[in-house]
């Protein structure tokens, strides 16, 4: 293992990056409980943000919200704002004005606008067909109440046509108003630079923050890998395979290796981190413990 990992902490910035943390909401009372817990313990890395995905159904839906407000209630105590997602696939303009509206009224000041996938069994895309079409009209119906953070894809959208369309569509976003970007997680830190760099050829000068999923599951991350389309480098998966069952040494592995990667991603000054915790404290706070990350 490298030398660096023989060392407690590693404070590697006088300029810490502002850091942000992803959680999907809780099905159950206990998932509600465990979430807060989670959230109570990450907050001593004082996120800007704590977002929450937004699932495709209703019941889903509900619980999103429930999750954020519950954030946002709390945040003149914890100084951390809520960032629901917002997914537009499948909803009319009436069914999004509303859902802002309730966050507005809320305190909620930061949403996470994207296009989202049409629930299993309907055909209707509703009023909006892609995510450039939700800030433009989130911009339109509330000015510039919302900071807009936006969906980036340094490996390709997985349904994107090449590199030169899905660059195309990011733009659009831009353009429609989005403050900053989020990226899918990524294992190779030379897609994400090559991403920047055509963005910046582009004339595209917002934050666009890594995205960083920890591993816990093998089966699992190689499962959502295959999904939005993030390559999981041959030398890392061959080695996850190695350890099996052995759920122990794998945890002192990957939580040595997400040390070392968000390592580099900070001395590159990328703007920001932004964590899917999986509604997991670990390995998020070990890699900033060590890291020098806790505020």
């Amino acid at each position: 293992m490298l030398a660096l990992f023989l060392l407690p902490k590693v404070s590697i910035m006088s300029i810490q990056p502002v850091i942000s943390c992803e959680f999907f909401p809780p099905k159950t009372e206990k998932g509600a409980q465990n979430l807060l817990l989670v959230q109570e313990r990450l907050a001593v890395l004082k996120p800007e943000f704590y977002s929450v995905t937004f699932g495709a159904g209703g019941s889903t839906q509900d619980n999103t919200l429930e999750a954020v407000i519950a954030i946002q209630q709390r945040a003149q105590e914890t100084g951390i704002g809520a960032a629901p997602h917002l997914s537009c696939v499948g909803s009319s303009k009436e069914r999004i004005r509303t859902i802002l509206q309730t966050y507005i009224d809320n305190g909620i000041s930061r949403v996470v606008a994207l296009r989202g996938d049409l629930p299993s069994g309907m055909r209707d895309p509703g009023d909006f067909r892609y995510a450039n079409e939700l800030v433009q009209f989130i911009r339109k119906e509330t000015g510039d109440h919302f900071t807009i953070e936006v969906a980036a894809y340094p490996e390709v959208h997985p349904q994107a046509q090449d590199a030169g369309v899905d660059l195309e569509n990011f733009k659009r976003k831009v353009d429609a108003g989005a403050d900053s970007a989020i990226t899918q997680y990524f294992f190779n830190i030379d897609s994400y630079l090559y991403f920047v760099e055509r963005c910046q050829k582009k004339g595209i000068d917002i934050p666009i923050i890594p995205g960083i999923m920890p591993i816990n599951n093998y089966t699992q991350l190689a499962r959502f890998s295959a999904a939005c389309g993030a390559e999981i480098p041959r030398w890392l998966k061959k080695r996850l395979e190695e350890f099996y069952d052995d759920s122990v040494s794998m945890q002192a592995f990957t939580t040595d290796y997400l040390t070392e990667f968000t390592e580099k991603l900070i001395k590159l000054d990328v703007p920001g981190l932004h964590f899917y915790s999986m509604n997991k404290t670990q390995p998020v706070l070990t890699v900033c413990e060590r890291l020098g990350l806790v505020r």
